[in-house]
Parts: C-alpha cells; sequence; structure tokens
C-alpha cells in the first residue's frame, strides 16, 4: 500500500496514534493493564490529587469513561480516592503503593513499545520527531494580524 508524503497530516497522527495504541496495549495486557489505565496512572503520578473532570480532559475521553477507568483502578487498589469530597463534588485521585509498583514495572513495556515502533529511526531522529510533534501541539502564541 502506498502512503503518499502529501497525505495531510491526520493521516499520519491516525496512523502512528493506532500503531502506536496496537503495540503498547500488547505490551501492557500481561500485567493486567489497558492503555487508558496506564495514562490515567501516569497522569496522576506526574499530577497527583487530579479529579475525574481533570483526568478525562487531560486523556480526551469523557467523564463518564474516566470514572470506569478510575472505578476498575480502585477495585485493583492502584490508585485511591477518598470515600467523600472534602469540598464540592471533586474526589482527588492519587496512585496507591500498588499502583506505583505497577507503573515502574510497566514503563520498560511501553519503552520496548516504542522501539519497536520507532526502530527504523535513529536515536536522533527520534529525538527530533519528539521535538517537532512537541512543537505542533505546544499552544502557539497569540500574534496580532
Amino acid at each position: 500500500m502506498t502512503r503518499p508524503a502529501d497525505a495531510p497530516i491526520g493521516y499520519f497522527l491516525t496512523r502512528a496514534m493506532l500503531t502506536t495504541r496496537t503495540h503498547v496495549s500488547a505490551k501492557l495486557r500481561p500485567l493486567g493493564l489497558t492503555l487508558p489505565q496506564y495514562i490515567c496512572m501516569q497522569m496522576l503520578r506526574q499530577n497527583p490529587g487530579m479529579s475525574n473532570a481533570e483526568l478525562a480532559r487531560e486523556s480526551f475521553v469523557t467523564r463518564q469513561a474516566m470514572n470506569t477507568v478510575l472505578h476498575d483502578l480502585e477495585k485493583a487498589d492502584l490508585v485511591a480516592r477518598p470515600a467523600t469530597a472534602a469540598a464540592g463534588r471533586t474526589l482527588p485521585a492519587r496512585l496507591t503503593k500498588r499502583g506505583e509498583a505497577l507503573l515502574e514495572e510497566a514503563l520498560p513495556e511501553v519503552w520496548a513499545a516504542e522501539d519497536e515502533i520507532l526502530g527504523a529511526l535513529s536515536k536522533e531522529e527520534r529525538h527530533e520527531l519528539k521535538r517537532l510533534l512537541s512543537a505542533a501541539i505546544d499552544p502557539c502564541p497569540q500574534t496580532d494580524v
């Protein structure tokens, strides 16, 4: 199948996302994790205390979907949330010790999946790809026209 170099960037990003999802999911499956669970845990490691709504927004899923992910992680004792909200309805989530340990176990698997996906690229090309993608998705400064 031909992959035209002049195809819209969305084509390549979608293909990259689907390929990444497939490879990472396969690596996480033996650990009993799904990709959405891994993403949620990774976000909680970086920002403990995030709410369901914040996690959903950052993961590009609905609050209902994130609530299911959090509920499953709580049942597995990987994430903890208070039984009641201190203020309002927000139940801040945090990783448990078991969640931290499983995330540590998952990280090498995620890196291995990345190595499989980007195997044709040199270390420098991988770095440049990530730099370019980061530059493209970070908000651009507003300019007066």
